[in-house]
């Protein structure tokens, strides 16, 4: 089972550096604009990915654009869970998941996963390390839960990856609330590619 992280002794408190005071500009962060944070948040596109987790005997799939490679040695990718998702508790009983980056002929499956069933609608899964991964996938990797951390109304789940795989398909690109596909612009050959990892 995943353990919460120890929460070490707290600090003594800093003094904040001397300077300029607050602006008006600045002192309502508190009450920030929820609307205006989804869209400024929504400005940010990503793909679009599934987790999956076996739970009640059946697969068990959740939409979600918060997911990111965490490190390489060990190779650990982290995704963030509302807490009243029923995911949230699903990941807590299995101490597994599955994480599936959509195609962009899969769009269906985004809504699917996010609370709006598809009637008729069959998604066919394959199980690795006991984690139901979507078949047709740009990518797919199953996880054991190596560690969690709180996130104000989310959980940061960090993942242990145990199987990935990917394919060479388009992938689904979110941004600002709507869906669409990567246009290969410039030739793949022209472009140096960065040292991520």
């Amino acid at each position: 089972m995943p353990n919460d992280i120890e929460r070490g002794a707290a600090s003594d408190p800093v003094e904040p550096p001397r300077g300029p005071s607050v602006t008006s500009d600045t002192a309502g962060l508190d009450r920030i604009d929820l609307a205006l944070f989804r869209k400024v948040m929504g400005s940010f596109p990503t793909g679009v990915t599934v987790i999956t987790t076996q739970a009640g005997g059946a697969p068990r799939g959740m939409t979600a654009n918060a997911f990111m490679s965490g490190s390489l040695d060990p190779p650990l990718c982290v995704v963030c869970v509302a807490k009243r998702a029923h995911m949230h508790g699903y990941l807590l009983q299995t101490g597994r998941f599955g994480v599936n980056v959509l195609a962009h002929d899969q769009e269906v499956y985004a809504g699917h996963f996010a609370g709006r069933p598809v009637a008729g609608l069959a998604p066919a899964f394959k199980t690795m390390h006991c984690v139901p991964l979507l078949v047709g996938s740009v990518a797919s990797m199953a996880s054991e839960v190596a560690a969690r951390h709180d996130c104000g109304d989310h959980t940061i789940f960090v993942g242990h990856i145990l199987f990935m795989e990917c394919a060479e398909r388009v992938p689904l690109v979110y941004h600002r609330g709507g869906f669409g596909a990567l246009m290969q612009i410039i030739d793949r050959e022209e472009v140096p590619v960065p040292e991520f990892w």
